[in-house]
């Protein structure tokens, strides 16, 4: 045995291996220890970090190593190990190191953050050299990563033989099921990670504008709006996210005595997650606008300079419409509502993505995997494991009976939230953008068309008729009859 215990060339022991041991990467491995059947190995490229793990942890039996080579040679075939190092070029330099060690067949899984473009580009190149790469999309934070995450690997059928049982021994359980699946090929685990995310957003977005409502409007301090969010978090809005709100707003500042919601600096941060699912969604056709407004509210917020320009330009604000009766009940049903919207917005994506790129994804399976260990975690999931299981193939998750009965019977407080919001100069733009994607869907008639007619003036992009089939361009600069053509390509 060499130092840290590492095994020699000749001797391997590991059924799965760990590379990056901060903070997730080492509570990976800890996991993976602690359940019967696995030995880890693990490794670093700074040595302290592995000094660390072993004299704080040693006792889980970490096979560790002080080099790559002695990493790669510690595994049993097929060599498998989960790579937990920063995304981008970080992520390159140890796949490489890996790739000029591993044999065919052996697989190597990108546990972080990464587009999931990169990700396929990855898969494609490792393919080549009959490596087996995974996108493992692993959500749930830090104490997600050592308790139990829910786990979205991507890769090849043949790559989850073997890490399936591996990830199930490690996944958060709901309702008896370990959380993760194989979610397909390629890149298609990381795209359903980062749609996660993107919904992560919105219902975030959607919760902030809520407290904003309660205290603005409601005229609850941050104590008593924590109440709220426990009760609520009894009944259908039951979640993680839910359950955090309502321990954020109880905790007190120890330097003030007030609320530490008040003590911190309102701008929201972000590490890209959103971004690439609205980019992405855009590139598919697929409208996102909760996701985009919870994205959008972030920057604005983050943009000090111009927040205080405006308000120097101000002379008076709207007068803060009164609460009435049933307020709080109408902020919690507008909050269910919208939250429908953003889940089925993304899911939409999560279909665009599987027929762009080919990729047999099983809806409800993604739901059931996100009720335990991930971030978005929420009783309301198994509707929507419930709705695909009823018919796989609606066209939006507002179509199904449950969803669309909750929505019509939060529809009025929807209504009076978003007005009083208003005409109280509150931004709420998630509930506002998740109500006018209901009223465009459920409107007959669209002004689109008249889009498409302005888009033929100016582009000769043609439109189409109502009345028969075909495309049809009218001559604007001419007579201004209508012919029939071919699409615009434009």
């Amino acid at each position: 045995m060499t130092e840290h215990g590492a095994a020699s060339q000749s001797t391997p022991q590991a059924n799965i291996g760990v590379v990056g041991l901060a903070v997730m990467g080492s509570n990976l491995a800890r996991n993976l220890a602690s359940r019967e059947g696995n030995t880890v190995a693990v490794y670093n490229r700074s040595p302290e970090r592995t000094d660390t793990l072993m004299s704080e942890h040693g006792d889980a039996g970490f096979i560790a190593s002080k080099t790559i080579e002695e990493f790669a040679a510690s595994l049993s075939t097929p060599r498998t190990a989960i790579i937990m190092v920063q995304a981008g070029r970080g992520t390159d330099a140890v796949i490489d190191q890996l790739a000029d060690l591993f044999e065919e067949g052996d697989i190597i899984v990108d546990g972080g953050n990464a587009n999931f473009q990169d990700t396929r580009r990855r898969e494609a190149a490792l393919r080549e050299r009959g490596l087996n790469f995974v996108g493992a999309g692993i959500s749930g934070g830090e104490e997600g990563a050592l308790k139990g995450p829910s786990i979205m690997p991507g890769g090849s059928k043949e790559a989850y033989a073997t890490l399936g049982p591996i990830l199930s021994s490690i996944a958060a359980v709901a309702e008896g099921e370990p959380c993760v699946t194989h979610v397909g090929s390629d890149g298609a685990g990381h795209f359903v990670k980062m749609i996660h995310n993107g919904i992560e957003y919105a219902d975030m977005q959607l919760i902030a504008e809520s407290y904003d409502l309660l205290r603005r409007v409601g005229g609850h301090d941050p104590a008593a709006i924590a109440e709220v969010f426990d009760e609520w978090n009894k009944g259908e809005l039951e979640s993680y996210l839910i359950e955090i709100t309502a321990e954020v707003l109880r905790q007190k500042d120890a330097k003030t005595g007030g609320s530490l919601v008040d003590s911190i600096v309102d701008e929201a941060g972000s590490k890209g997650t959103g971004v690439w699912t609205v980019q992405n969604s855009v590139g598919l056709g697929v409208p996102v606008g909760g996701i985009a407004e919870a994205v959008f509210a972030r920057a604005v917020s983050s943009k000090p300079a111009q927040r205080e320009a405006v308000q120097k330009t101000l002379q008076g604000r709207p007068d803060i419409q009164e609460a009435g009766d049933g307020f709080e009940d109408d902020v919690q049903k507008a909050l269910y509502a919208s939250k429908i919207v953003a889940y089925a917005q993304g899911f939409d994506a999560i279909i665009a993505g599987a027929e762009e790129y080919d990729w047999d994804i099983d809806k409800g399976a993604i739901a059931k995997i996100w009720r335990g260990g991930c971030i978005i975690r929420a009783q309301f999931l198994n509707r929507i494991v419930d709705a695909y299981e009823k018919d796989a193939s609606i066209a939006t998750l507002l179509e199904d009976d449950y969803f669309a009965a909750a929505v019509r019977e939060g529809e009025d407080a929807w209504r009076r939230i978003v007005a009083k919001a208003a005409l109280s100069g509150i931004p709420v733009p998630g509930f506002a953008s998740a109500l006018s994607y209901y009223d465009s869907l459920a409107s007959t008639r669209l002004p689109a068309s008249l889009i498409q007619g302005q888009r033929d003036f100016f582009g000769a992009h043609t439109y189409k008729r109502v009345d028969e089939e075909g495309v049809f361009h009218t001559l604007w600069s001419g007579d201004r009859s209508e012919i029939e053509t071919e699409p615009s390509t434009h």
